[in-house]
């Protein structure tokens, strides 16, 4: 008996009364030899429900096993295996494709053992024979890997626990050649069974924070994606320990805990995902328990006194990653609802805290930001009214204890509460808002003569001015005492916050030129006094921030805009201060450049449709003159001058909860503004935009990663790909741009996604591949069939790149598929650009699968037609496929080359062949000559 691959199906001859279970697994087989993985798992799973007999369950495992190793599930496919070999154990394809899976999963122990029951019951296949030698080399070499790093791992820790070689070199080397051994999974798995927990507690207790990084950077590769690795750390060196690492005033330290703290989070969710087993299964896991603990500490982290700023920030972020669903499709969120019940009030507390005074928990600039932005996540992640209802309870109760009965310092920290909210959570806020007496605290603490009270109650204003239920009232009760102050408080603290909430208030027309809220020319002095106070560097960047927030309002309007990009020092200041370590500037940098480029969704209105709102004296939004598109245009270059890719790029690299999907969103939309014109794409790659797409496209809200996605497109279309996207980097531009053929998409996103695939496909074997893996070519296919001649045509000529591949070929010369023939047709259709890809497509196709060219004539009888058009085109191009089709239809088969040239093809081929020497007249001349050789036609007495 001989083996067929991993990935071929095996027919076997239908029990009685078991036909409907053979035909699912025909069906089966056909998909898979299609290509169509998925479908062929679906056929056989439900051949599986039909009640098979034992020998076709062992099959039918066995086929599914062969599926998920195309999908390269590898864990599955083991499984699949494995279910198989227990109904059969003697089924040697069920071995050799568990056996595959096991290696690929790095168990090459137990892949071993399956190959050699291979080969005791088939000693002379060869293909059991190979596969048996190669893992046994793959095996030695591990064991010579592994044995020379057991001395290195050893001397490494002597050289780090030896006192004598404080801050040398050698003790410098040693600490980055362990972080360098922890990253591979071998030498990670030698460090563990080494001891090496315990040895790295040792450096974590020096205090030197060089030893801290080093340690806490191996354990980072030690834990990672492997959870008894992962809870066997924890056990040595204690949850409360490592979580404690965060809060040092060291901020390396703080941040390479944050990290090693992440991946201990993702190995307990997700488990092992890597081949090392290690002490898998000598450990009893309780994931979720261990989750809890490690987020109790957090928590508990939160309100330490003693903590540093920056620990405190990097436990929220911890919190922002960890706690809420990643997919709202989830249905548990149990950890949100018990870290509410559990830790809401902390969380509070720390977005309550002003930063550094006497007696107050240490933070920092950005530390109210993230506790807004984990409040709004926590309170986003809830599915019912009872569960928010109970979330709003906590946040009333928390602060009418701090407002009621706890002097001034209570109203304060209480009004500071409520600001939290209305960056976070705003229907919290709101409703903390119409508590009894806060709004009436808010206004009166406003005229305070004490700095830390006024900023306090004018910042909650501002807060509060931004919310349309509070709007009203604040426009009725707080423009007269935000004027005030603006005009004269002594303070710049307090005159700028006062104008943000003026600005606030001033933009509440949005971009309606017909609805203006001050006098003419008032928004126009509001925003040049903020740009000044924005370019005063003497002031501080905490302060220069709300000038920022001013102007993300007050660029709603058009004249305030071209002010704006004209004024080369403010936007100079502007990008200088998006890099600043103020991170809570970002959403206002990146809204004021979204308004300089107009790059919010804006539709023109239907004229009738305004006609009518007219008639019916209804308001009609008007657009300002100067939001054209020609101004647009011009903004966007001043913007693109001024180096605001440079700044955007820095922007996208931040790591901080500030950066949320609705700020990646803007982002997004403003570099979709800047490539929209062909000329300054080559500007956004120089300075690095095509870096910044790509986590843009790959995270964020839907909205913002199809524009992330479509911005990518336009540079792939119009730029050297490799060029843009250099190294590994062009790869991971594939999945957006996939994302764009789906049909939620607009029909110029999917034809720019199909012309940047198209140019891709044609780089590499490796890049088609990773087009295949994420499963475009259906979405390709069904968009050839496009009413949208544009589209269709980009369709066609992506598939005509793709025909490179082996799958794609085998996808058209399998049977019972209409794909040859609807080149073939198109091939003979009245656009000539469209007729240029059909026929480049299957000159390929015939060339890589002489098989097809038997088929061309029984698709269609119009073959013949479109063929001999193509020959006599005008378009050189054209008659060059033509002529290439023609050559490998006759050097395919004597019958074939009989047909052409008993039809008017001979005549047409004879006159091209004489033609001046082009590739036409040199694939014309060999049609001829093969022919000849076939005995089919004579050679002229020239020897023609």
């Amino acid at each position: 008996m001989t083996v067929s691959g991993p990935g071929t199906p095996e027919p076997r001859p239908a029990a009685p009364g078991a036909s409907s279970v053979e035909q699912l697994r025909k069906e089966g087989n056909e998909l898979f030899k299609c290509g169509d993985y998925e479908g062929a798992l679906t056929a056989y799973t439900q051949a599986l429900g039909l009640g098979a007999t034992p020998q076709d369950q062992a099959i039918l495992h066995r086929n599914r096993a062969a599926c998920h190793l195309k999908l390269e599930d590898y864990d599955k496919a083991e499984t699949e295996a494995s279910k198989a070999i227990e109904k059969d154990g003697g089924d040697v394809k069920a071995l050799y494709r568990r056996s595959q899976a096991l290696e690929k999963l790095g168990r090459l122990d137990q892949a071993v053992l399956d190959l050699q029951r291979c080969v005791s019951l088939e000693p002379k296949n060869k293909v059991f024979q190979e596969a048996l030698r190669n893992i046994g080399g793959q095996i030695q070499e591990k064991v010579r890997y592994m044995s020379s790093t057991d001395a290195k791992v050893e001397q490494m820790f002597q050289i780090l626990l030896d006192p004598q070689e404080k801050g040398t070199e050698k003790k410098q080397k040693a600490s980055q050649n362990l972080v360098v051994l922890a990253r591979e999974d071998a030498g990670a798995e030698k460090i563990f069974r080494s001891n090496g927990v315990q040895l790295l507690q040792r450096l974590l207790d020096t205090g030197e924070a060089d030893l801290m990084l080093a340690a806490l950077r191996t354990l980072v590769g030690i834990c990672s994606e492997h959870q008894s690795r992962t809870v066997a750390t924890l056990s040595v060196l204690g949850t409360r320990r490592v979580v404690s690492i965060l809060g040092v005033e060291n901020q390396a330290v703080s941040l390479a805990a944050c990290h090693l703290l992440q991946v201990i989070f993702d190995a307990l969710k997700e488990g092992v995902k890597k081949g090392f087993r290690g002490k898998e299964g000598a450990i009893i896991v309780d994931p979720a328990r261990e989750l809890k603990i490690l987020i109790s500490n957090l928590l508990e982290l939160l309100t330490e006194v003693g903590v540093s700023g920056q620990g405190r920030d990097n436990a929220l972020t911890l919190l922002i990653k960890t706690v809420p669903r990643k997919s709202l499709k989830d249905p548990n969120n149990s950890l949100t609802l018990w870290v509410i019940d559990q830790g809401l009030k902390k969380i509070l507390e720390v977005g309550g805290s002003v930063q550094d005074p006497p007696g107050e928990l240490m933070v920092t600039a950005n530390s109210r930001m993230s506790a807004s932005v984990l409040l709004s996540k926590l309170f986003d992640d809830l599915k019912c009214d009872a569960e928010r209802e109970n979330f709003h309870r906590l946040c009333e109760n928390y602060i009418k204890s701090w407002f009621e009965g706890q002097g001034l310092a209570g109203k304060l920290r209480a009004i500071q509460t409520v600001s939290c909210l209305l960056q976070g959570p705003c229907e919290a806020g709101n409703r903390a808002l119409e508590l009894s007496g806060v709004m009436e605290s808010v206004i009166a603490l406003c005229a305070s003569e004490q700095e830390e009270e006024q900023l306090v109650a004018v910042e909650a204003l501002i807060h509060a001015a931004g919310k349309a239920k509070r709007a009203s009232f604040i426009t009725a009760n707080g423009v007269s005492l935000l004027k005030d102050l603006y005009k004269r408080s002594e303070k710049d603290s307090i005159r700028i916050r006062a104008l943000v909430g003026l600005c606030k208030l001033g933009s509440a027309g949005g971009t309606d030129f017909s609805m203006k809220q001050f006098a003419e020319g008032s928004t126009l002095k509001l925003a040049k006094q903020c740009r000044k106070w924005l370019c005063n560097d003497q002031i501080d960047a905490g302060t220069r921030r709300w000038a920022v927030e001013g102007l993300a309002y007050l660029t709603f309007d058009a004249d305030v805009k071209e002010e704006f990009v004209e004024d080369e020092a403010a936007l100079k200041a502007l990008f200088q201060l998006s890099r600043s370590e103020e991170r809570s500037v970002l959403f206002a940098v990146a809204s004021a450049l979204v308004n300089c480029t107009n790059s919010y969704d804006y539709e023109e209105p239907d004229p009738k449709m305004v006609e009518l709102a007219k008639y019916a004296k209804q308001h009609v939004p008007e657009q300002h003159p100067k939001d054209k598109a020609g101004f647009v245009r011009a903004r966007v270059k001043k913007l693109l001058a001024a180096g605001v890719v440079s700044a955007m790029t820095c922007m996208v690299k931040t790591e901080s909860p500030v950066l949320t999907n609705s700020c990646r969103e803007l982002l997004s939309r403003v570099f979709l503004a800047l490539v929209d014109d062909v000329e300054d794409r080559g500007t956004v790659v120089a300075q690095g935009g095509g870096k910044a797409l790509l986590p843009l496209a790959l995270e964020g809200t839907d909205v913002g990663q199809t524009k992330a996605a479509q911005a990518l497109a336009k540079l792939t279309i119009t730029s050297n790909p490799e060029m843009t996207f250099p190294g590994e980097r062009i790869y991971e531009v594939v999945r957006p741009l996939v994302s764009l053929l789906h049909l939620n998409c607009s029909g110029l996103q999917n034809f720019e996604a199909l012309m940047a695939l198209t140019n891709l496909a044609g780089i590499s074997e490796r890049l088609r591949q990773k087009i295949l893996k994420e499963k475009a070519v259906p979405m390709i296919e069904g968009y050839m069939f496009e009413e949208h001649e544009m589209i269709r045509r980009a369709a066609t000529e992506c598939m005509c790149n793709l025909a490179m591949s082996k799958e794609v070929q085998d996808l058209f010369e399998a049977k019972g598929n209409d794909r040859l023939k609807l080149l073939v047709l198109y091939s003979g259709e009245d656009d000539e650009l469209l007729r240029r890809a059909a026929a480049g497509g299957l000159a390929m196709l015939t060339s890589m699968r002489p098989s097809l060219c038997s088929r061309i004539p029984q698709v269609t009888t119009h073959w013949l037609e479109i063929l001999q058009a193509l020959l006599l085109s005008s378009n050189q191009e054209l008659q060059h496929r033509g002529a290439v089709v023609a050559l490998n239809m006759v050097e395919a088969s004597k019958d074939i080359a009989s047909s052409l040239m008993e039809s008017e093809v001979l005549e047409i081929l004879s006159v091209l062949a004489k033609a001046k020497e082009s590739p036409v007249t040199r694939a014309a001349a060999a049609c001829l000559a093969k022919a000849v050789e076939y005995g089919l036609i004579k050679p002229n007495q020239d020897g023609e």
